[in-house]
């Protein structure tokens, strides 16, 4: 059984969690497919959002595999482990497309890292989140004390971190954690009424817009503002002198235009 499956449909791609007997907890094999999966996001100009989901009722995401880092020496913990969930998760929520996490159930860890990645979070209202990690005498490693304190504001996250303890559905909610909490049943629909509503609007506005969120927000503004700039600069009738100068061999003549 595939652990991640991938699908795009409609200018929608979904992404699914597939381990509902581990809790869909991470594995290398599930980190593997993950990144796939956004790598082929990322080149496919037909995707216009993002899905991510889990099966089982139990969990979207109980986490990392405890079996798959446990051991680890502290030098492969430092070079594959971490450094990897940072640059997966980093992709996904670098894509220029957006993407909304459904979150049936505890979203635990590096589960709840996985869904801090997302631009959307919708949850059922039996959900629950926390970043257990110290708990077991670690930290959380992957971008949990950084996104999250970006979300929900720095002494609702160190509560969260330092103790270990998870909040409900409500709670999320309230501390902005979710945008939306819903009846279990609803939270597959109410997700696909979300891409669906994005996906019918104009790609390059939506694209662009996220990045300038991003931007203000302090994230990855060197790359926004180049993007912006370049798809500006380089199409100009300048850019296109430019071009043909250097072609010729001869000094530009340069318009302004």
């Amino acid at each position: 059984m595939d652990t991640i499956l991938f699908d795009v449909a409609d200018h929608v791609a979904t992404i699914t969690l597939n381990r509902p007997d581990k809790l869909n907890a991470l594995d290398t094999g599930m980190l593997d497919a993950l990144e796939d999966a956004i790598a082929q996001i990322d080149r496919n100009p037909d995707v216009r959002v993002v899905i991510l989901r889990a099966e089982g009722e139990r969990a979207f995401c109980a986490g990392a595999d405890i079996n798959a880092w446990a051991e680890l020496t502290p030098l492969g913990m430092w070079q594959t482990w971490i450094r990897r969930g940072h640059q997966i998760f980093g992709r996904l929520a670098d894509l220029r497309q957006p993407s909304v996490c459904a979150i049936q159930a505890i979203a635990f860890g590096g589960g709840l890292e996985l869904a801090l990645s997302c631009d959307i979070r919708v949850a059922s209202d039996k959900a629950a989140f926390a970043l257990p990690e110290v708990t077991i005498a670690t930290v959380p490693g992957w971008t949990g004390t950084q996104r999250l304190p970006q979300i929900i504001g720095e002494a609702r996250a160190k509560q969260m971190v330092l103790t270990g303890q998870r909040i409900d559905a409500e709670t999320a909610l309230a501390w902005g954690l979710i945008n939306e909490c819903v009846l279990p049943d609803r939270v597959g629909k109410r997700v696909a009424e979300l891409a669906k509503q994005i996906a019918a609007n104009a790609p390059i506005s939506v694209q662009t817009a996220k990045q300038l969120v991003n931007a203000g927000l302090g994230r990855d503004t060197g790359a926004s503002l180049e993007a912006l700039a370049g798809s500006m600069t380089g199409f100009t009738e300048d850019a296109e002198e430019g071009r043909a100068a250097w072609k010729e061999r001869r000094p530009p003549d340069f318009k302004g235009k």
